[in-house]
């Protein structure tokens, strides 16, 4: 059974930052591409980050220089360390393993706000 349990959501003012985490089990983490995508109310979900297997990084323009993506194989871990949070950045924050086939985490929510 495939488990992304994410972690480190919560609430900062602008300019704050924090670090998501993300624990796989169930897939062959050093052999899956890793991402996160966000969804805010009413908008589509789109993808923040992306780490390939050899660590190729792809990040969506808006958080460029304030997001990093990273993953440690020996933790089956992925993170996403965020950087002066702005309140645009206020989403649910969601998890995606590319393995056999696509597997989402449940989300967890970060808010920026004074």
């Amino acid at each position: 059974q495939v488990q992304l349990a994410e972690s480190g959501g919560g609430l900062v003012q602008p300019g704050g930052s924090l670090r998501l985490s993300c624990a796989a089990s169930g897939i062959i983490f050093s052999r899956s591409a890793m991402a996160w995508y966000r969804q805010a109310p009413g908008k589509q979900r789109d993808l923040v980050a992306h780490i390939s297997t050899v660590e190729e990084t792809y990040y969506l323009d808006s958080v460029k220089g304030r997001f990093t993506i990273s993953r440690d194989n020996a933790k089956n871990t992925v993170y996403l360390q965020m950087n002066s949070l702005k309140p645009d950045d206020t989403a649910v924050y969601y998890c995606f393993a590319s393995s056999f086939q696509g597997y989402w985490g449940q989300g967890t929510q970060v808010t920026v706000s004074s």
